[in-house]
């Protein structure tokens, strides 16, 4: 992707100027950001996809004023009348079953792929919405059937009503009010108050970037630093010969806390330590995304693309995919690259590849990570 070169889907900006002056800073409202825009799938398909074991959705309904929430998957008979006002429907993760879903991402690749978190689509019958509220991660709502009406604004209070199934805020004062029709785009940073609500039958899409807390971090990295460490040869004990006899047995020794921290020092000034569990991390699928069994690879593909749910990041010596580090140097390397920064490889590409990198990728087909084509227009 050109990042210099602007795109109707920004309102006329580049990528490059978009993230600049709106990324993380202030909302930007496009109309007309994607001309035809059609769902990704259509009605009956939505509410079936609901009805699925292991796809995430949502049940939120206002009837007589009280918020209900219910988790799928739902049998059909247990969806509302389309006709009934004041429901919504919300399907978690759309791009890990519907490869238009997933297409539908790719034009938002300006973005860190590690910062990707997934496409979630609102069904909503006249009326319905989820409230006032705010989220900790960017988003695009993307209004791809009906249209939505949007109020929206920084927030001074983030104060959420008490005993409600979801999180809605006690203070909202809304800056802007806009409606959003087939086409429109809305971009809104972290921490914005919002509340859409559907003028009409409609279908919105979100396409959002997560951001963890310092904490949530921190949770996932320590079990994967933990994971990669490996005794050394004669690895030395602990020792306090040093240690006086006590009057205070309870009391956690001075030395032994000192030896932790060199513990944990250590294992940080590991070169490359922290890289392998940051893009193992960042790479990890989430818990409900499995992948069927594949086939290895034909001797000469025409082409190779990844699966939909596979996650493919890199750094300067290391591929990630799937929450699995991988070394890669030289022409091996740049070719990887490219298949995660593209999420496909021509037939010329696997040709480069030496026979160990091409017996890798057989292995990650093999469990259905990435797919042979047999052309590369397919």
């Amino acid at each position: 992707m050109n990042v210099d070169a602007t795109l109707d889907l920004l309102g006329g900006l580049s990528p490059a100027q978009f993230m600049r002056r709106h990324w993380q800073r202030k909302p930007l409202l496009v109309r007309g950001a994607w001309a035809g825009v059609q769902p990704p799938l259509d009605r009956a398909a939505l509410f079936a996809l609901a009805g699925q074991e292991g796809v995430e959705s949502r049940l939120l309904t206002r009837f007589d004023g009280a918020w209900r929430l219910r988790h799928g998957p739902f049998a059909r008979r247990s969806i509302p009348p389309t006709t009934r006002p004041d429901w919504t429907l919300l399907v978690q993760g759309l791009d890990l079953h519907v490869p238009a879903a997933r297409a539908m991402l790719s034009r938002f690749r300006f973005v860190p792929e590690a910062r990707l978190d997934d496409l979630m689509i609102s069904y909503a019958s006249a009326g319905g919405g989820v409230g006032p509220h705010y989220d900790s991660y960017d988003v695009f709502l993307l209004q791809v059937h009906g249209r939505r009406r949007w109020r929206f604004g920084p927030l001074t209070d983030r104060s959420l009503v008490d005993g409600l199934p979801v999180k809605i805020l006690q203070s909202f004062e809304p800056r802007e009010d806009v409606v959003l029709a087939p086409g429109d785009m809305l971009y809104l940073p972290p921490l914005w108050g919002h509340d859409g609500q559907a003028v009409d039958e409609c279908m919105t899409c979100s396409i959002g970037f997560r951001a963890a807390t310092a904490t949530e971090l921190a949770q996932q990295l320590l079990p994967r630093l933990a994971e990669d460490l490996e005794p050394r040869a004669r690895e030395p004990i602990y020792r306090d010969a040093r240690q006086p006899a006590t009057e205070t047995p309870g009391a956690l020794p001075a030395s032994l806390r000192a030896y932790a921290q060199q513990v944990l020092e250590r294992v940080l000034a590991e070169p490359q330590a922290l890289d392998r569990a940051l893009g193992s991390v960042l790479s990890e699928p989430k818990s409900q995304v499995w992948f069927d069994a594949g086939q290895a690879l034909p001797a000469a593909p025409a082409a190779l693309v990844l699966d939909r749910r596979s996650r493919m990041l890199y750094d300067a010596h290391h591929v990630f995919i799937n929450g699995e580090a991988f070394v890669a140097s030289g022409r091996d390397a740049r070719l990887m690259r490219r298949l995660a920064d593209r999420r496909s490889l021509p037939g010329s590409a696997w040709t480069q590849l030496s026979e160990g990198a091409r017996a890798l990728l057989d292995e990650w087909a093999q469990a259905g990570w990435l797919h042979a084509r047999e052309s590369e227009d397919e």
